[in-house]
């Protein structure tokens, strides 16, 4: 089909689409615009197709427990729960992403790593994965890359065809592909997996100084993985493998723990850094930003019932207490609207009165009505200002959560303006090349050969190949030996 006879997109009131790749933005690198009606859309309408189990991430498993700071990271941030020797109730929910509720828990994806700290100021929350990268860097892609790993609308099966075909087209899937289709692609368990803030937050100190954090959640069990035998077995025979063992683990007594790092970049140093600091396709280099250590998460308490405390239960990353704030990543950007958006489609507009995110601290709000609203606003008059003695916002005690960071600049649809050594392949290949082993390498080849002969169809499987090669020369040949075009 020549390319003037392709269909332009339009929003769902058939006016045209500007672009499929980019939100508008205060300048190349600056925050997505709220009057960007069509990434709203997009949004607002993907979080509405599921009903009820959650649109993304919905097979999972949780517990609660405690966060203990045992170091002392309060040069970085005046947040409460990561001053020294402070112990913060918490609740996790770990899932699979592309998967239904009754889909095996050994299939290859993502896994998701959700927290929620009950601190004195409010519940924090923390949304990441078991992988320190993602897909895609900009929001308006999230809602298609999803829909590439879901099922076909056709006959309601999985295509290994449609993800390929997506992950081509889209060079920035490189990196993340490639921890995919490695060893952490399958944990062994939840307890056997690390866990990734992926995003940068910024952290304040109670002198005012700004410095970028990223986190990293480690595993004292050790990281293992599945093989994809192994795993293949086992989606038959044990499809609720990790939701039991996470379960039992805490039963008997055996509480799986992470302890947490940070790395931490000076405020300062992200303009220019090699790498764009935002990008959730990129990692920090440890050698540039060392692990810094901070306390221990350890889950103790198995929730009395699931429903309620884990299927009820609702993270989203614009719950940030005073010490933290969000960063310029563009996904984490979209997130903050995403998820609280689909909350209260999927649970309620008072989601926050359900027990797992209630906070453990007064509540004062002028939110009021609504369906399922048990607690009343608890407010002299239910409006702002008044005179009543209702509660009143104090900027001069806490931080904006919205602020930290300043930008300006023309509105645009563009990518990142380039930092030095910015591109969609190097990490990727850095990691083929000098983290994996040659085992490791191996079995990425067996499990990137046996994905791709799954159905692929021939056009995507071509471009597959050179997607590979653009990782590593030597992946890439043999990925096209394994499918017959070497």
């Amino acid at each position: 089909m020549s390319e003037s006879a392709v269909p332009n997109t339009t929003t769902n009131a058939g006016i045209p689409v500007a672009s499929d790749e980019h939100s508008l933005t205060v300048g190349r690198d600056g925050p997505i615009l709220l009057h960007d009606h069509y990434v709203i859309e997009k949004m607002a309408q993907f979080n509405r197709e599921r009903v009820p189990e959650r649109v993304v991430h919905a097979k999972g498993s949780g517990a609660y427990g405690v966060f203990e700071t045992t170091e002392d990271v309060s040069r970085y941030t005046k947040a409460t729960l990561f001053q020294p020797g402070k112990r913060t109730e918490m609740l996790a929910r770990f899932s699979t992403v592309a998967g239904e509720q009754g889909s095996p828990d050994t299939w290859r994806d993502p896994r998701g790593f959700a927290l929620k700290f009950y601190t004195e100021d409010g519940n924090y929350d923390l949304v990441g994965n078991n992988t320190p990268v993602f897909f895609v860097r900009d929001t308006i892609k999230f809602q298609d890359f999803i829909r590439s790993q879901k099922r076909r609308p056709d006959n309601g099966l999985r295509d290994h065809d449609m993800q390929w075909d997506f992950w081509t087209l889209s060079p920035e899937s490189a990196h993340q592909v490639t921890w995919l289709m490695g060893d952490r692609g399958i944990p062994r368990s939840y307890r056997h997996m690390n866990g990734y803030s992926s995003h940068t937050y910024l952290w304040i100190n109670a002198d005012g100084e700004r410095f970028w954090v990223q986190y990293h959640f480690k595993t004292d069990q050790g990281v293992d993985f599945l093989t994809q035998e192994e795993a293949d077995r086992l989606a038959g025979s044990d499809p609720d493998l990790h939701r039991q063992d996470l379960y039992e683990a805490i039963e008997r007594g055996d509480n799986p723990s992470w302890t947490l790092f940070v790395q931490i970049m000076p405020f300062d140093a992200a303009p220019d850094y090699r790498f764009n600091p935002f990008d959730l396709t990129k990692v920090w280099p440890h050698g540039d930003f060392p692990l810094i250590k901070v306390g221990r998460m350890t889950l103790n308490r198995n929730p009395e019932d699931y429903f309620v405390h884990i299927e009820q239960a609702a993270f989203e990353p614009s719950n940030v207490v005073p010490g933290i704030s969000v960063s310029p990543d563009k996904m984490l950007l979209g997130r903050i609207f995403s998820y609280p958006d689909t909350h209260r489609y999927r649970i309620g507009p008072n989601y926050t009165q359900l027990p797992p995110n209630r906070p453990h601290v007064p509540v004062h709000s002028y939110a009021k009505d609504g369906p399922m609203r048990f607690e009343p606003a608890r407010v002299a008059a239910p409006y702002a200002p008044n005179s009543k003695g209702g509660p009143a916002a104090s900027p001069e005690r806490y931080d904006d959560p919205a602020a930290g960071w300043q930008t300006s600049g023309e509105m645009v649809r563009e990518a990142y303006s380039l930092h030095r050594e910015d591109d969609d392949w190097g990490q990727a290949g850095t990691m083929v090349r000098e983290v994996l082993d040659d085992a490791a390498r191996d079995r990425l080849v067996s499990n990137i050969v046996g994905h791709l002969l799954a159905g692929v169809s021939a056009p995507v499987l071509e471009r597959a190949v050179q997607y590979w090669r653009n990782v590593d020369k030597d992946l890439g040949d043999r990925v096209a030996a394994g499918v017959g075009k070497g």
